[in-house]
Protein backbone atom coordinates (compact mmCIF):
# COMPACT_ATOMS: atom_id res chain seq x y z
CA UNK A 1 0.00 0.00 0.00
CA UNK A 2 1.17 3.38 -0.97
CA UNK A 3 0.66 6.47 -0.45
CA UNK A 4 1.39 10.53 -0.99
CA UNK A 5 4.92 9.85 1.35
CA UNK A 6 6.39 7.07 -0.84
CA UNK A 7 6.49 3.45 -0.38
CA UNK A 8 5.58 1.56 2.54
CA UNK A 9 8.19 1.22 5.42
CA UNK A 10 7.83 -1.78 8.56
CA UNK A 11 8.06 -0.47 12.02
CA UNK A 12 11.31 0.23 12.84
CA UNK A 13 13.04 0.12 10.01
CA UNK A 14 15.67 2.87 9.35
CA UNK A 15 14.21 5.84 7.38
CA UNK A 16 17.17 7.16 4.76
CA UNK A 17 17.16 10.58 2.57
CA UNK A 18 17.31 9.82 -1.05
CA UNK A 19 20.58 8.80 -2.18
CA UNK A 20 21.76 7.52 0.86
CA UNK A 21 22.01 4.09 -0.70
CA UNK A 22 24.77 5.19 -3.37
CA UNK A 23 26.71 6.76 -0.51
CA UNK A 24 26.51 3.53 1.76
CA UNK A 25 27.52 1.54 -1.51
CA UNK A 26 31.00 3.85 -1.63
CA UNK A 27 31.38 3.89 2.29
CA UNK A 28 31.17 -0.25 1.76
CA UNK A 29 33.67 -0.09 -1.24
CA UNK A 30 36.12 2.12 1.17
CA UNK A 31 35.82 -0.02 4.08
CA UNK A 32 36.17 -3.44 1.82
CA UNK A 33 39.65 -1.53 -0.09
CA UNK A 34 40.97 -0.48 4.02
CA UNK A 35 40.70 -3.95 4.98
CA UNK A 36 42.30 -5.34 2.11
CA UNK A 37 45.18 -2.74 2.37
CA UNK A 38 45.48 -3.61 5.87
CA UNK A 39 45.87 -6.75 5.12
CA UNK A 40 49.13 -6.64 3.36
CA UNK A 41 50.20 -4.03 5.61
CA UNK A 42 49.73 -0.94 3.57
CA UNK A 43 51.03 -1.55 0.32
CA UNK A 44 50.18 0.45 -2.53
CA UNK A 45 47.87 2.22 -0.16
CA UNK A 46 46.20 5.30 -1.62
CA UNK A 47 46.77 8.90 0.65
CA UNK A 48 43.34 8.20 2.14
CA UNK A 49 43.97 7.89 5.66
CA UNK A 50 40.72 6.47 6.05
CA UNK A 51 39.74 8.33 9.14
CA UNK A 52 42.57 6.61 10.91
CA UNK A 53 44.02 9.40 12.15
CA UNK A 54 47.75 7.75 10.43
CA UNK A 55 49.85 9.95 8.31
CA UNK A 56 49.07 9.02 4.59
CA UNK A 57 52.64 6.97 4.75
CA UNK A 58 52.00 4.52 7.59
CA UNK A 59 49.79 1.97 7.85
CA UNK A 60 47.64 -0.60 10.49
CA UNK A 61 47.35 -3.95 9.91
CA UNK A 62 43.92 -5.98 11.02
CA UNK A 63 44.90 -5.46 14.55
CA UNK A 64 45.71 -2.10 14.45
CA UNK A 65 49.19 -2.04 14.62
CA UNK A 66 51.77 0.46 12.64
CA UNK A 67 53.21 -1.06 9.88
CA UNK A 68 56.65 0.14 8.46
CA UNK A 69 56.98 2.88 6.14
CA UNK A 70 57.73 1.94 2.33
CA UNK A 71 60.83 3.75 2.54
CA UNK A 72 61.67 2.07 5.77
CA UNK A 73 61.99 -1.25 4.21
CA UNK A 74 64.16 -0.60 1.16
CA UNK A 75 66.84 2.11 2.03
CA UNK A 76 69.94 0.09 2.61
CA UNK A 77 69.19 -3.53 2.37
CA UNK A 78 70.65 -6.07 0.38
CA UNK A 79 69.42 -8.61 -1.59
CA UNK A 80 70.47 -11.18 1.50
CA UNK A 81 69.27 -9.38 4.27
CA UNK A 82 65.60 -9.45 5.64
CA UNK A 83 64.21 -6.46 3.57
CA UNK A 84 60.79 -8.53 2.89
CA UNK A 85 60.68 -10.15 6.45
CA UNK A 86 57.73 -7.94 7.95
CA UNK A 87 55.67 -9.03 4.36
CA UNK A 88 56.04 -13.12 5.03
CA UNK A 89 54.57 -13.53 8.39
CA UNK A 90 55.81 -17.13 7.60
CA UNK A 91 59.21 -16.30 7.87
CA UNK A 92 59.48 -14.40 11.18
CA UNK A 93 55.74 -14.67 13.15
CA UNK A 94 56.07 -17.69 15.39
CA UNK A 95 55.14 -18.82 18.92
CA UNK A 96 58.72 -20.50 19.03
CA UNK A 97 60.21 -17.30 18.69
CA UNK A 98 60.36 -16.17 22.65
CA UNK A 99 60.36 -18.06 25.55
CA UNK A 100 56.69 -18.68 26.54
CA UNK A 101 55.94 -16.13 24.21
CA UNK A 102 51.96 -15.19 23.02
CA UNK A 103 52.54 -12.21 21.10
CA UNK A 104 51.59 -14.05 17.37
CA UNK A 105 48.34 -15.97 18.17
CA UNK A 106 47.64 -15.67 14.50
CA UNK A 107 50.40 -18.25 13.73
CA UNK A 108 50.44 -20.16 17.03
CA UNK A 109 51.31 -23.64 16.83
CA UNK A 110 48.82 -26.25 16.82
CA UNK A 111 50.54 -28.33 18.82
CA UNK A 112 50.50 -26.21 22.01
CA UNK A 113 46.89 -26.15 23.04
CA UNK A 114 46.44 -27.25 26.88
CA UNK A 115 50.13 -28.18 27.20
CA UNK A 116 49.72 -31.48 24.74
CA UNK A 117 50.22 -32.34 21.65
CA UNK A 118 47.44 -32.05 19.49
CA UNK A 119 48.89 -30.62 16.01
CA UNK A 120 47.30 -29.84 13.39
CA UNK A 121 45.87 -32.51 10.78
CA UNK A 122 43.86 -31.95 7.59
CA UNK A 123 40.80 -31.12 7.57
CA UNK A 124 38.34 -34.33 8.28
CA UNK A 125 36.25 -34.95 5.17
CA UNK A 126 33.14 -33.32 4.31
CA UNK A 127 34.70 -30.46 6.29
CA UNK A 128 36.92 -29.43 4.03
CA UNK A 129 37.01 -25.30 3.49
CA UNK A 130 37.93 -23.39 0.59
CA UNK A 131 41.21 -21.97 -0.26
CA UNK A 132 41.50 -18.24 1.48
CA UNK A 133 41.53 -15.89 -1.28
CA UNK A 134 45.35 -14.34 -2.06
CA UNK A 135 44.97 -10.93 -0.47
CA UNK A 136 48.31 -9.65 -1.77
CA UNK A 137 47.82 -6.64 -3.99
CA UNK A 138 49.99 -6.69 -7.54
CA UNK A 139 53.46 -5.34 -7.16
CA UNK A 140 53.37 -5.89 -3.62
CA UNK A 141 56.93 -7.44 -2.38
CA UNK A 142 55.06 -10.25 -0.42
CA UNK A 143 54.57 -11.84 -4.30
CA UNK A 144 58.22 -12.53 -4.64
CA UNK A 145 59.45 -12.95 -1.30
CA UNK A 146 60.36 -16.85 -1.14
CA UNK A 147 59.14 -18.83 1.10
CA UNK A 148 61.41 -20.60 3.87
CA UNK A 149 63.21 -23.82 2.99
CA UNK A 150 62.43 -26.84 3.90
CA UNK A 151 63.72 -29.11 6.74
CA UNK A 152 66.26 -30.69 4.31
CA UNK A 153 67.37 -27.93 2.13
CA UNK A 154 67.96 -26.06 5.20
CA UNK A 155 70.37 -28.88 6.98
CA UNK A 156 71.98 -29.24 3.44
CA UNK A 157 73.00 -25.28 3.26
CA UNK A 158 74.29 -25.50 6.93
CA UNK A 159 76.26 -28.52 6.10
CA UNK A 160 77.73 -27.23 2.66
CA UNK A 161 78.48 -24.11 4.74
CA UNK A 162 80.82 -26.06 7.13
CA UNK A 163 82.51 -27.61 4.33
CA UNK A 164 83.23 -24.16 2.60
CA UNK A 165 86.77 -23.83 4.38
CA UNK A 166 89.21 -26.66 4.22
CA UNK A 167 89.75 -27.61 7.99
CA UNK A 168 93.07 -26.65 9.46
CA UNK A 169 95.07 -29.72 11.07
CA UNK A 170 97.16 -29.27 13.85
CA UNK A 171 99.18 -32.50 15.58
CA UNK A 172 98.29 -33.16 19.17
CA UNK A 173 99.64 -35.77 21.25
CA UNK A 174 97.46 -38.80 22.43
CA UNK A 175 96.49 -37.64 25.42
CA UNK A 176 94.92 -34.96 24.36
CA UNK A 177 93.30 -36.09 21.14
CA UNK A 178 90.23 -37.40 22.59
CA UNK A 179 87.47 -36.23 20.63
CA UNK A 180 88.84 -34.41 17.80
CA UNK A 181 88.45 -35.46 13.98
CA UNK A 182 91.25 -36.68 12.51
CA UNK A 183 92.66 -34.67 9.40
CA UNK A 184 94.34 -37.50 7.94
CA UNK A 185 93.85 -41.05 7.60
CA UNK A 186 95.50 -43.39 9.82
CA UNK A 187 98.33 -45.17 8.55
CA UNK A 188 100.06 -48.63 10.12
CA UNK A 189 103.71 -47.29 11.09
CA UNK A 190 104.55 -51.05 11.12
CA UNK A 191 102.81 -54.56 10.56
CA UNK A 192 100.80 -55.65 13.05
CA UNK A 193 101.46 -57.78 15.15
CA UNK A 194 105.51 -57.27 14.30
CA UNK A 195 106.66 -60.38 14.82
CA UNK A 196 105.44 -63.97 15.10
CA UNK A 197 103.58 -64.13 19.38
CA UNK A 198 101.86 -66.57 21.45
CA UNK A 199 98.19 -66.39 21.71
CA UNK A 200 97.83 -67.92 24.72
CA UNK A 201 100.23 -69.61 27.83
CA UNK A 202 100.89 -73.04 26.58
CA UNK A 203 103.55 -74.70 25.15
CA UNK A 204 105.55 -73.92 21.69
CA UNK A 205 106.31 -77.45 19.96
CA UNK A 206 108.01 -78.42 16.76
CA UNK A 207 106.88 -81.01 14.78
CA UNK A 208 105.10 -84.60 15.99
CA UNK A 209 104.89 -85.45 18.98
CA UNK A 210 105.23 -86.42 21.62
CA UNK A 211 107.92 -83.56 22.32
CA UNK A 212 110.61 -83.93 24.45
CA UNK A 213 110.84 -80.82 27.09
CA UNK A 214 113.13 -78.67 29.12
CA UNK A 215 112.47 -77.61 32.56
CA UNK A 216 112.24 -74.25 33.32
CA UNK A 217 110.32 -70.42 32.95
CA UNK A 218 110.53 -70.81 29.15
CA UNK A 219 110.21 -67.99 26.92
CA UNK A 220 108.06 -64.50 28.20
CA UNK A 221 106.76 -61.68 26.53
CA UNK A 222 109.42 -59.22 25.98
CA UNK A 223 112.13 -61.09 25.65
CA UNK A 224 114.60 -60.84 22.62
CA UNK A 225 114.34 -63.62 20.07
CA UNK A 226 114.52 -67.55 20.95
CA UNK A 227 117.32 -69.52 18.72
CA UNK A 228 115.24 -72.11 16.63
CA UNK A 229 113.01 -74.60 17.97
CA UNK A 230 114.52 -78.33 17.18
CA UNK A 231 111.85 -81.08 15.59
CA UNK A 232 110.49 -82.86 18.54
CA UNK A 233 111.12 -80.68 20.79
CA UNK A 234 108.67 -78.14 23.44
CA UNK A 235 109.38 -74.86 25.15
CA UNK A 236 106.89 -73.20 27.92
CA UNK A 237 106.09 -70.01 26.23
CA UNK A 238 103.64 -66.95 27.66
CA UNK A 239 100.93 -65.05 25.85
CA UNK A 240 102.47 -62.31 24.02
CA UNK A 241 105.83 -64.09 23.97
CA UNK A 242 108.00 -64.29 20.33
CA UNK A 243 107.37 -67.55 18.64
CA UNK A 244 110.55 -69.31 18.07
CA UNK A 245 111.42 -69.85 14.72
CA UNK A 246 110.27 -73.47 13.47
CA UNK A 247 107.70 -73.89 15.76
CA UNK A 248 104.94 -75.81 14.52
CA UNK A 249 101.95 -74.74 17.10
CA UNK A 250 101.08 -73.78 20.31
CA UNK A 251 99.56 -76.34 22.75
CA UNK A 252 97.46 -74.49 25.19
CA UNK A 253 98.47 -76.13 28.73
CA UNK A 254 95.11 -77.31 29.44
CA UNK A 255 95.42 -79.39 26.23
CA UNK A 256 98.36 -80.48 27.38
CA UNK A 257 99.70 -83.89 29.18
CA UNK A 258 103.19 -83.83 30.83
CA UNK A 259 104.97 -86.73 31.50
CA UNK A 260 107.82 -86.05 34.44
CA UNK A 261 109.23 -89.65 34.40
CA UNK A 262 110.22 -89.83 30.75
CA UNK A 263 110.43 -86.22 29.92
CA UNK A 264 107.84 -86.06 27.25
CA UNK A 265 104.68 -83.65 26.05
CA UNK A 266 101.58 -85.03 25.18
CA UNK A 267 98.93 -83.62 23.31
CA UNK A 268 95.16 -84.14 24.74
CA UNK A 269 93.62 -82.82 21.36
CA UNK A 270 95.08 -83.00 17.87
CA UNK A 271 97.33 -80.31 16.67
CA UNK A 272 97.06 -77.90 13.77
CA UNK A 273 99.71 -76.13 12.24
CA UNK A 274 99.75 -72.54 13.24
CA UNK A 275 97.27 -72.92 15.92
CA UNK A 276 97.04 -70.40 18.44
CA UNK A 277 99.71 -68.26 17.25
CA UNK A 278 99.65 -64.77 15.92
CA UNK A 279 101.40 -64.59 12.38
CA UNK A 280 103.38 -61.07 11.72
CA UNK A 281 101.09 -58.72 10.22
CA UNK A 282 97.74 -60.49 10.64
CA UNK A 283 96.02 -57.44 12.15
CA UNK A 284 97.16 -55.32 9.32
CA UNK A 285 101.18 -55.19 7.11
CA UNK A 286 103.03 -51.32 7.41
CA UNK A 287 101.30 -48.51 5.49
CA UNK A 288 97.84 -50.28 5.26
CA UNK A 289 95.24 -47.15 6.32
CA UNK A 290 93.95 -48.44 9.75
CA UNK A 291 91.12 -45.82 9.66
CA UNK A 292 90.21 -43.11 7.32
CA UNK A 293 90.07 -39.22 7.78
CA UNK A 294 87.23 -37.75 9.45
CA UNK A 295 86.69 -40.77 12.45
CA UNK A 296 86.16 -39.27 15.24
CA UNK A 297 89.07 -39.98 18.09
CA UNK A 298 87.58 -42.40 20.34
CA UNK A 299 89.55 -44.23 23.25
CA UNK A 300 89.51 -47.52 21.18
CA UNK A 301 91.15 -45.43 18.63
CA UNK A 302 93.77 -44.26 20.69
CA UNK A 303 94.89 -47.76 21.71
CA UNK A 304 94.91 -48.98 17.77
CA UNK A 305 97.31 -45.57 17.02
CA UNK A 306 99.29 -46.42 20.06
CA UNK A 307 100.12 -50.31 18.99
CA UNK A 308 100.64 -48.80 15.43
CA UNK A 309 103.51 -46.78 17.12
CA UNK A 310 101.71 -43.33 17.16
CA UNK A 311 102.62 -40.45 19.57
CA UNK A 312 100.72 -37.81 18.11
CA UNK A 313 97.88 -37.70 15.34
CA UNK A 314 96.98 -35.46 12.86
CA UNK A 315 93.29 -33.85 13.82
CA UNK A 316 91.24 -31.00 13.52
CA UNK A 317 91.15 -28.07 16.01
CA UNK A 318 87.53 -28.48 17.87
CA UNK A 319 85.07 -25.52 16.51
CA UNK A 320 85.28 -22.35 18.49
CA UNK A 321 81.66 -21.68 19.77
CA UNK A 322 80.18 -18.32 21.58
CA UNK A 323 76.91 -18.85 22.61
CA UNK A 324 75.61 -15.08 23.43
CA UNK A 325 71.21 -15.23 25.46
CA UNK A 326 69.24 -12.88 24.63
CA UNK A 327 65.94 -11.62 26.56
CA UNK A 328 65.84 -9.07 29.23
CA UNK A 329 63.12 -11.39 30.89
CA UNK A 330 65.75 -14.27 32.18
CA UNK A 331 66.93 -15.10 35.77
CA UNK A 332 70.21 -17.03 36.34
CA UNK A 333 69.17 -18.83 39.59
CA UNK A 334 65.37 -18.95 41.88
CA UNK A 335 61.91 -19.75 40.96
CA UNK A 336 59.98 -17.63 38.15
CA UNK A 337 58.48 -14.68 39.36
CA UNK A 338 56.68 -11.50 38.60
CA UNK A 339 56.83 -12.45 34.46
CA UNK A 340 60.59 -13.33 34.91
CA UNK A 341 61.41 -16.81 33.75
CA UNK A 342 64.71 -19.04 34.18
CA UNK A 343 66.67 -19.32 31.48
CA UNK A 344 67.03 -22.75 30.21
CA UNK A 345 69.03 -22.38 27.00
CA UNK A 346 72.30 -21.25 28.76
CA UNK A 347 72.92 -24.13 30.83
CA UNK A 348 71.73 -26.46 28.05
CA UNK A 349 73.64 -25.05 25.08
CA UNK A 350 77.32 -25.55 26.34
CA UNK A 351 77.14 -29.17 26.84
CA UNK A 352 75.42 -30.15 23.99
CA UNK A 353 77.61 -28.32 21.44
CA UNK A 354 80.28 -30.06 23.07
CA UNK A 355 78.96 -33.27 22.61
CA UNK A 356 78.79 -32.03 19.19
CA UNK A 357 82.65 -31.64 19.12
CA UNK A 358 83.15 -27.95 19.95
CA UNK A 359 84.90 -25.78 22.21
CA UNK A 360 82.16 -24.01 24.18
CA UNK A 361 83.12 -20.62 26.16
CA UNK A 362 80.75 -19.64 28.65
CA UNK A 363 77.45 -18.46 27.84
CA UNK A 364 77.32 -14.78 27.84
CA UNK A 365 73.91 -12.95 28.88
CA UNK A 366 73.33 -9.76 27.09
CA UNK A 367 69.86 -9.34 27.45
CA UNK A 368 67.34 -7.40 24.73
CA UNK A 369 70.30 -4.99 24.22
CA UNK A 370 71.19 -4.28 20.57
CA UNK A 371 74.56 -2.26 21.20
CA UNK A 372 76.17 -5.17 23.05
CA UNK A 373 74.67 -7.75 20.84
CA UNK A 374 76.86 -5.69 18.05
CA UNK A 375 79.44 -5.65 20.32
CA UNK A 376 79.72 -9.12 21.24
CA UNK A 377 79.54 -10.00 17.29
CA UNK A 378 82.00 -7.73 15.98
CA UNK A 379 84.79 -9.03 18.94
CA UNK A 380 84.20 -12.85 18.48
CA UNK A 381 86.99 -14.56 17.24
CA UNK A 382 84.65 -17.88 17.24
CA UNK A 383 84.18 -19.90 14.26
CA UNK A 384 80.31 -20.31 15.21
CA UNK A 385 78.06 -17.72 17.38
CA UNK A 386 74.68 -19.26 18.98
CA UNK A 387 72.39 -17.04 19.77
CA UNK A 388 69.15 -17.36 21.85
CA UNK A 389 65.81 -15.66 21.15
CA UNK A 390 65.10 -12.46 19.10
CA UNK A 391 64.89 -13.90 15.45
CA UNK A 392 61.51 -12.94 14.96
CA UNK A 393 59.98 -9.43 14.24
CA UNK A 394 58.97 -7.86 17.93
CA UNK A 395 59.86 -4.54 19.73
CA UNK A 396 62.95 -6.30 21.14
CA UNK A 397 64.29 -8.56 18.33
CA UNK A 398 67.17 -7.19 17.36
CA UNK A 399 69.60 -10.00 15.62
CA UNK A 400 67.97 -9.12 12.50
CA UNK A 401 68.65 -5.42 12.54
CA UNK A 402 72.06 -6.18 13.84
CA UNK A 403 72.56 -8.53 11.18
CA UNK A 404 71.73 -5.78 8.67
CA UNK A 405 73.58 -3.59 9.61
CA UNK A 406 76.68 -5.70 9.84
CA UNK A 407 76.40 -6.52 6.41
CA UNK A 408 75.93 -10.16 7.08
CA UNK A 409 74.89 -12.47 4.35
CA UNK A 410 71.67 -14.93 5.69
CA UNK A 411 72.24 -18.54 4.34
CA UNK A 412 69.39 -19.70 5.94
CA UNK A 413 65.93 -16.92 7.12
CA UNK A 414 63.70 -19.44 8.40
CA UNK A 415 62.89 -23.04 7.87
CA UNK A 416 59.71 -24.91 7.55
CA UNK A 417 59.81 -27.08 10.46
CA UNK A 418 57.91 -26.94 13.61
CA UNK A 419 59.12 -26.22 16.34
CA UNK A 420 61.82 -23.79 15.21
CA UNK A 421 60.55 -22.15 12.33
CA UNK A 422 62.31 -18.26 13.15
CA UNK A 423 65.91 -20.26 12.97
CA UNK A 424 68.25 -18.80 10.97
CA UNK A 425 71.90 -18.70 9.57
CA UNK A 426 74.51 -15.97 8.60
CA UNK A 427 78.11 -15.36 7.53
CA UNK A 428 79.28 -12.39 9.30
CA UNK A 429 81.96 -11.88 6.45
CA UNK A 430 83.43 -13.57 3.71
CA UNK A 431 86.29 -15.01 6.44
CA UNK A 432 84.10 -14.28 9.81
CA UNK A 433 81.95 -16.24 11.83
CA UNK A 434 78.66 -17.69 10.91
CA UNK A 435 75.87 -17.39 13.66
CA UNK A 436 73.47 -19.53 14.16
CA UNK A 437 69.95 -17.61 15.87
CA UNK A 438 68.17 -20.20 17.82
CA UNK A 439 64.39 -19.13 18.81
CA UNK A 440 64.14 -18.37 22.56
CA UNK A 441 61.59 -21.62 23.24
CA UNK A 442 63.40 -24.39 24.56
CA UNK A 443 62.60 -26.90 22.24
CA UNK A 444 62.51 -24.97 19.64
CA UNK A 445 66.14 -23.97 20.26
CA UNK A 446 66.78 -28.01 20.24
CA UNK A 447 65.03 -27.79 16.66
CA UNK A 448 67.80 -25.31 15.50
CA UNK A 449 70.45 -27.11 17.59
CA UNK A 450 69.93 -30.05 15.17
CA UNK A 451 68.81 -28.06 12.00
CA UNK A 452 71.72 -25.93 11.51
CA UNK A 453 74.52 -25.94 14.46
CA UNK A 454 75.22 -30.24 14.24
CA UNK A 455 75.52 -30.18 10.42
CA UNK A 456 77.01 -26.65 10.38
CA UNK A 457 79.65 -28.06 12.99
CA UNK A 458 80.43 -31.24 11.46
CA UNK A 459 81.15 -29.57 8.30
CA UNK A 460 83.48 -27.39 10.43
CA UNK A 461 85.23 -29.87 12.15
CA UNK A 462 85.62 -32.54 9.00
CA UNK A 463 83.07 -35.01 10.47
CA UNK A 464 81.29 -37.26 8.50
CA UNK A 465 77.25 -36.24 8.52
CA UNK A 466 74.92 -38.15 10.73
CA UNK A 467 73.87 -41.55 8.81
CA UNK A 468 70.26 -41.03 8.28
CA UNK A 469 68.13 -43.89 9.75
CA UNK A 470 64.68 -45.29 9.53
CA UNK A 471 62.88 -46.55 12.38
CA UNK A 472 59.02 -48.48 12.76
CA UNK A 473 56.24 -45.87 14.73
CA UNK A 474 53.91 -47.72 17.09
CA UNK A 475 51.69 -44.70 17.00
CA UNK A 476 50.19 -42.00 14.92
CA UNK A 477 52.04 -39.05 15.06
CA UNK A 478 49.86 -36.03 13.41
CA UNK A 479 51.89 -33.47 11.14
CA UNK A 480 52.02 -30.44 10.58
CA UNK A 481 49.67 -29.55 7.55
CA UNK A 482 52.93 -27.94 5.52
CA UNK A 483 56.15 -27.77 7.64
CA UNK A 484 58.13 -31.22 8.60
CA UNK A 485 57.85 -31.86 12.13
CA UNK A 486 60.47 -32.76 15.36
CA UNK A 487 59.32 -34.85 17.75
CA UNK A 488 60.79 -36.73 20.83
CA UNK A 489 60.87 -40.26 20.38
CA UNK A 490 62.60 -43.04 22.38
CA UNK A 491 63.65 -46.27 21.06
CA UNK A 492 61.75 -49.73 22.55
CA UNK A 493 62.73 -53.15 21.71
CA UNK A 494 60.29 -55.16 19.51
CA UNK A 495 58.13 -57.96 21.93
CA UNK A 496 57.54 -61.59 21.10
CA UNK A 497 59.87 -61.37 18.14
CA UNK A 498 58.33 -58.22 16.97
CA UNK A 499 60.59 -55.26 15.60
CA UNK A 500 62.36 -52.54 17.88
CA UNK A 501 60.39 -49.69 17.34
CA UNK A 502 60.42 -45.82 18.92
CA UNK A 503 57.53 -44.27 20.83
CA UNK A 504 56.86 -40.32 20.46
CA UNK A 505 57.06 -38.29 23.81
CA UNK A 506 54.40 -36.44 25.17
CA UNK A 507 55.32 -32.75 26.32
CA UNK A 508 56.77 -32.01 22.85
CA UNK A 509 55.75 -28.17 22.54
CA UNK A 510 58.06 -25.41 21.81
CA UNK A 511 58.50 -24.68 25.36
CA UNK A 512 58.69 -27.70 26.70
CA UNK A 513 61.91 -29.92 27.69
CA UNK A 514 60.57 -32.75 29.33
CA UNK A 515 59.92 -34.63 26.37
CA UNK A 516 63.23 -34.24 25.40
CA UNK A 517 64.58 -35.12 28.36
CA UNK A 518 63.36 -38.48 28.03
CA UNK A 519 64.18 -38.93 24.42
CA UNK A 520 67.05 -40.56 22.41
CA UNK A 521 65.93 -39.13 18.84
CA UNK A 522 64.11 -37.06 17.28
CA UNK A 523 61.74 -37.88 14.76
CA UNK A 524 61.30 -36.65 11.28
CA UNK A 525 57.37 -36.15 10.56
CA UNK A 526 56.85 -34.75 7.44
CA UNK A 527 53.81 -32.32 6.40
CA UNK A 528 50.50 -34.45 7.07
CA UNK A 529 52.10 -36.75 9.64
CA UNK A 530 52.85 -40.50 10.08
CA UNK A 531 50.32 -43.55 10.74
CA UNK A 532 51.15 -46.04 13.76
CA UNK A 533 52.99 -49.35 11.85
CA UNK A 534 55.06 -46.90 9.10
CA UNK A 535 58.63 -45.85 9.34
CA UNK A 536 59.86 -42.35 10.09
CA UNK A 537 63.34 -40.62 9.75
CA UNK A 538 65.48 -40.69 13.20
CA UNK A 539 68.19 -38.06 14.26
CA UNK A 540 69.95 -39.58 16.98
CA UNK A 541 70.97 -37.54 19.98
CA UNK A 542 73.96 -37.44 21.17
CA UNK A 543 73.58 -39.64 24.59
CA UNK A 544 71.28 -41.45 25.36
CA UNK A 545 68.76 -41.24 28.72
CA UNK A 546 70.68 -42.60 32.10
CA UNK A 547 67.06 -43.91 33.39
CA UNK A 548 64.19 -45.59 32.11
CA UNK A 549 61.74 -42.74 32.52
CA UNK A 550 59.76 -43.09 29.28
CA UNK A 551 56.90 -45.44 31.21
CA UNK A 552 54.23 -43.82 32.79
CA UNK A 553 53.38 -39.87 31.99
CA UNK A 554 55.87 -39.29 29.00
CA UNK A 555 54.21 -41.60 26.71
Amino acid sequence: MTGSDGPHREPGSDVRPPGSASERAREEEERAVEQALALVGGSGRSDRSGGSGEPASRSRDSRGHRGPRDEDLNAGRSSNTHADRSRDPRAHRSSDSHPYDGRDNDRRDNDRRDGRATPATAPAPGSEQPPLPDRTLPGDPAKTSPPPPSWDRARAVAARAGRGRPPATIRLTLDRALGHVLAEALGALTDLPSFDTSAMDGWAVAGPGPWAFEAGAGLLAGRGPAAALPDGTAVRIATGARVPPETTAVIRSEHAHIDEARGLLHARRSVVTGQDIRPRGQECRSGEQLVPAGTVVTPAVLGLAAAAGYDALPVVPRPRVDILVLGDELLNAGLPHDGLIRDALGPMLGPWLRALGAEVSGARRLGDDAGALRDALTSSDADLIVTTGGTAAGPVDHVHPVLDALGAELLVDGVAVRPGHPMLLARLSADGPYLVGLPGNPLAAVSGLLTLAEPLLAGIAGRPAQDPYRALVHAEVHGHPHDTRLVPVVHRPGRAGGRDHVAPLRYNGPAMLRGIAAADGLAVVPPGGVRSGTEVEILDLPWAPATPWTEGCFT
